[in-house]
């Protein structure tokens, strides 16, 4: 169906047999000294197997034996040659499923330093985000100190038998802080314009490639736009004279790139919709010859097999999409799109590495466990069961279809007459929302082929219990949603979030909306943007507790464009006629006029688990039923329960 995604392609003298690369990501998988690790091995190994032929990168290296240049605390590092054994491991790995092996060096900058005092830079610039280190200026002996690590590690990359090598020039690792008008001040012969600002990256290319010959491609990874215009930072066509530079300079691709983690522009989440960037790689071909490379919220094969068949694009670089399923170009190149488990661009990935922890995806529970082949590669049961499974969402369909591959009877139970739970309503959400079903569409998928039979439209009750009697139950059934707990609030003005969101119930003009994480926020904006004046009142201390903090900033700025008024560490003490009663944590009291008060705090919902214990049934109590939290939860207590009945 993608022709175009499956060609050969050259790189230097190196014949790539298609357009596929899994590229460079970290994964803080590795010890805290930089040494490869079993499951940095069966992490890559996954990948690679995924890129049919392709290239698979392993992640960034740090070079610097002073760890500056170390920005995840679990980053592999290559500042010895005591580094190659384990360097090798990954290597071979990636050759062992046929794919290109690809290394590349990362010094991270202004974003580095993740264990030491100082971070270094080409010039003293405060930082945006707290949570970095303090700049240090590099002197001369600095910068040659620097790119002499680079080469170093670029040898040692060569011995342990990489097939590419690759620099990291983006998002604020140290090549792009010299490279930037914002961050570079300098006024030797590496500052100045644009060409004094690349002679650090210049310089490095040149002596890279002599040492990587004619027959290793060196390829480096460019922003194409930095979107810092509130900072100075550098102007698109600025970025061009970049590209042309490092081609000139021996470079034989370049991976496009856009934004910095000190931007303010959303780059790849899924408020930005897929396709958005292309233009970028279009805008690099017609400024260099060498073959330009993509990742970036291109997410569906449609899109980069349609830019490349027009001349925009010459490989689709994947990173997200692959976490969450390291088989995807695989499942794409033999036609079974069906089974592919879609990232849903939630970031947390991200937000992960930045908070020093390994690495995990949202919704694939296997990510970073391919090592633990008990939990990646689950054994049949050991006696096969009768399990009535009650709910049809996320954490009930990821339970059945598990549950079924491992040779159980599965029976799935929902009082709705579709599939997918409160994901419905939350798909209804803004900004990109909508792609939360895909999730739904993957299980649904899997539970037909495990061969789970489905009851819906019928409610799982006490009697239904006793006249099945199955071996165990797994209670999937969702939150129950919080009674307001102020006098008044049996008045008729009180509404569900899920029937506002599944437009059962129309809301006046002035609504507040009771409980400020995710589906409060989701209800919030999905009303704000119909013209509605909205006031989220919420119990925690801030607003999106459950969503993820690399994500979660957007939603935020999202509530301040639309006008909605936001209390947090506060109740609804009364409902009044029009208006109902705050009460803030220390005594204060206000009135908020209002038609509606929407109800989107929630509860476990346990209202079955003593009649299926009083039967003595063996049960298991997941997702939002057990805690109401999120999507990824859901996803992973149902991964969980179906591996271990």
């Amino acid at each position: 169906m993608y022709p175009n995604l499956f060609k050969p392609i050259q790189i230097g003298n190196l014949i790539i047999p298609n357009r596929i690369k899994y590229a460079a990501t970290e994964d803080n998988l590795n010890t805290h000294e930089g040494f490869i690790t079993d499951a940095d091995v069966a992490y890559i190994r996954e990948r690679a197997k995924g890129v049919v032929g392709g290239i698979c990168t392993m992640q960034g290296v740090y070079m610097d034996k002073n760890r500056q240049g170390n920005g995840y605390v679990g980053q592999a590092a290559a500042w010895d040659d005591k580094f190659i054994p384990g360097l090798k491991r990954l290597a071979d790995a990636i050759h062992a499923e046929r794919a290109v092996a690809g290394y590349q060096l990362m010094h991270c900058g202004r974003v580095g330093a993740v264990e030491v005092e100082y971070c270094q830079g080409p010039s003293v610039v405060p930082q945006r985000l707290r949570i970095f280190r303090p700049v240090q200026e590099m002197t001369k002996a600095d910068i040659k100190q620097c790119i002499k690590e680079h080469l170093d590690a670029t040898r040692r990359g060569l011995e342990a038998g990489f097939d590419i090598i690759e620099i990291s020039g983006i998002v604020g690792y140290l090549l792009s802080n010299f490279i930037s008008g914002y961050t570079n001040r300098r006024a030797d012969e590496y500052g100045g314009d644009i060409r004094g600002r690349m002679r650090f990256v210049v310089e490095l290319i040149k002596e890279a490639k002599k040492l990587c010959g004619k027959d290793i491609p060196l390829g480096i990874r460019l922003c194409a736009e930095e979107l810092l215009n509130d900072v100075r930072g550098n102007t698109p066509e600025e970025s061009m004279v970049t590209y042309q530079l490092a081609e000139e300079a021996g470079a034989d691709y370049i991976s496009v790139t856009a934004g910095w983690q000190e931007s303010i522009v959303p780059v790849i989440s899924r408020d930005v919709p897929m396709g958005s960037w292309i233009y970028l790689a279009k805008r690099a071909k017609e400024h260099v010859k060498i073959p330009i490379q993509m990742a970036y919220r291109l997410f569906k094969p449609d899109f980069p097999n349609k830019a490349i068949g027009e001349g925009h694009l010459d490989i689709w670089e994947m990173c997200r999409p692959m976490i969450a399923d390291p088989l995807m170009p695989k499942k794409v190149l033999e036609g079974r799109e069906e089974d592919i488990r879609r990232c849903v661009a939630c970031n947390l990935c991200l937000a992960r590495l930045f908070r020093d922890a390994p690495m995990t995806c949202y919704i694939n529970p296997v990510c970073a466990h391919e090592s633990d082949l008990k939990y990646a590669n689950p054994e049949p049961a050991g006696e096969k069961k009768n399990i009535m499974i009650a709910g049809g969402g996320p954490s009930g369909l990821e339970c059945a279809y598990m549950a079924a591959r491992r040779g159980h009877e599965v029976h799935v139970y929902d009082k709705r007459k579709e599939l997918g739970g409160t994901i419905i309503e939350a798909s209804k959400a803004p900004y990109g929302d909508e792609e939360l079903l895909t999730c739904i569409a993957y299980q649904k998928a899997q539970c037909k082929k495990a061969g789970v039979t489905f009851h819906l439209g019928i409610e799982i009750t006490e009697e239904l219990i006793k006249n099945e009697m199955p071996d165990s139950v797994v209670l999937a059934t969702g939150p129950i949603y919080s009674k307001i707990h102020g006098s008044g609030s049996d008045k008729g003005n009180v509404v569900n979030v899920l029937d506002v969101l599944s437009g059962k119930v129309k809301v006046g003009e002035k609504v507040v909306v009771w409980g400020n994480k995710k589906p409060g926020i989701g209800v919030a904006l999905y009303l704000a943007k119909q013209g509605k004046k909205v006031t989220i009142v919420g119990k925690d201390k801030s607003a999106g507790f459950d969503i993820n903090p690399s994500f979660k900033w957007r939603y935020m700025i999202y509530l301040a464009q639309n006008g909605v008024t936001v209390y947090n560490d506060c109740d609804i003490e009364e409902l009044k006629e029009g208006e109902v009663l705050v009460k803030t944590y220390d005594g204060y009291r206000f009135p908020v006029k209002c038609e509606h008060v929407i109800v989107a705090e929630r509860e476990a919902n346990d209202s079955l688990k003593a009649a299926i214990q009083q039967e003595g049934i063996e049960l298991f109590v997941i997702g939002d039923a057990l805690v109401p939290r999120n999507l990824s939860s859901a996803v992973h207590d149902g991964y969980r329960i179906g591996i271990r009945i």
